[in-house]
C-alpha cells in the first residue's frame, strides 16, 4: 500500500475557491481543510462521494460571515493524502480520521452540513459526541442500518465504480447533478485526480454505505454509544434539506 499526494499544482486552475489550505496529520497522513469566519457558531461542512471541499464554495462566503466554517478534505479525496488501495479505507478509518480532526481543532457548537458520505459520517460522530454538536443539516443523506434494499440504479452505479477501468470523477458528479457545469467547475472536481491511483478512495466509498459502526465489533468503543444516540440524539433543531439535485454541484 501505498500513499499519494495530488501536487498543489493540480488545483492552480481551481476557481473559486480561495482558502489557504491547512491540515492535520492522522496517524501519519495529512488531512487537508480550510477555514474561514470566526465566532461562537461552527460550521463544519462534510462532502461526499466523489467531490471535496471545493462543494461548499459558494456556501463559505455567506456561512464565515456569521460564524467559523471548517471543510475538510477527506483522507481520499481533495488535497488530503490517498492510499493506492481501496482495500485500505474502511468506514471506521474516515470515522477516526473525522474524528480526530474535530478533537484536534476542538470544535464546539457545531452545525453540521453534510451530504452524501459526509452525512452517514458526520452523523454518525454527532450521535456518538452529541455533546459538541448544535444543530444537523443533513443533505441528501442519512445512516443506513445495513438492512435496507439499495435500488438497482444504486446498484449498477457501485458496480460501475468499482470495476470501471478509469473512473471519469467529472462525469460522475454531471451525472448526479440537475444543471449542466461548465469546463472549469468540472476541472476542479477532477483536480485531486491525476492518476487512476489517487482514485481508491472513490472507488471504495460505494460498497462502504451498509458496512458502517454497525459492522464494526461489539467491543468496539464507540459502537454502544452510537447504537444508543443514533435515531435519539439530543442535539438542538434537525434540519433536513431536499435539494434540487441529486448531491453534487
Amino acid at each position: 500500500m501505498g500513499v499519494l499526494h495530488t501536487p498543489e499544482n493540480c488545483f492552480a486552475a481551481v476557481s473559486g475557491y480561495p482558502y489557504e489550505p491547512q491540515s492535520i496529520d492522522v496517524d501519519g497522513l495529512s488531512m487537508a481543510y480550510v477555514e474561514a469566519g470566526s465566532g461562537q457558531e461552527t460550521f463544519l461542512c462534510l462532502h461526499g462521494e466523489p467531490t471535496w471541499g471545493y462543494l461548499y464554495r459558494s456556501l463559505i462566503p455567506t456561512l464565515s460571515s456569521v460564524g467559523r466554517v471548517i471543510v475538510p478534505d477527506f483522507l481520499g479525496f481533495g488535497r488530503s493524502d490517498k492510499l493506492d488501495d481501496p482495500e485500505a479505507y474502511s468506514f471506521e478509518f474516515h470515522y477516526d480520521a473525522l474524528q480526530r480532526l474535530v478533537e484536534t481543532l476542538n470544535l464546539q457548537n457545531i452545525t453540521l452540513v453534510c451530504q452524501d458520505w459526509g452525512g452517514i459520517l458526520g452523523l454518525s460522530l454527532a450521535a456518538s459526541e452529541p455533546e459538541r454538536f448544535a444543530r444537523l443539516v443533513p443533505m441528501n443523506t442519512g445512516i443506513p442500518r445495513g438492512t435496507q434494499e439499495m435500488p438497482e440504479d444504486w446498484e449498477q452505479f457501485r458496480s460501475f465504480v468499482e470495476t470501471a477501468e478509469q473512473l471519469p470523477i467529472g462525469t460522475l458528479i454531471q451525472n448526479a447533478t440537475a444543471t449542466d457545469l461548465d469546463e472549469q467547475t468540472l476541472a476542479a472536481y477532477n483536480a485531486p485526480f491525476p492518476t487512476e491511483s489517487h482514485k481508491a478512495g472513490a472507488r471504495a466509498w460505494p460498497d462502504m454505505v451498509a458496512k458502517g459502526w454497525w459492522r464494526w465489533p461489539r467491543n468496539h468503543p464507540h459502537r454502544e454509544r452510537a447504537t444508543r444516540r443514533v435515531g435519539e440524539t439530543s442535539v438542538r433543531p434537525v434540519f433536513r434539506q431536499r435539494s434540487n439535485h441529486k448531491g453534487q454541484s
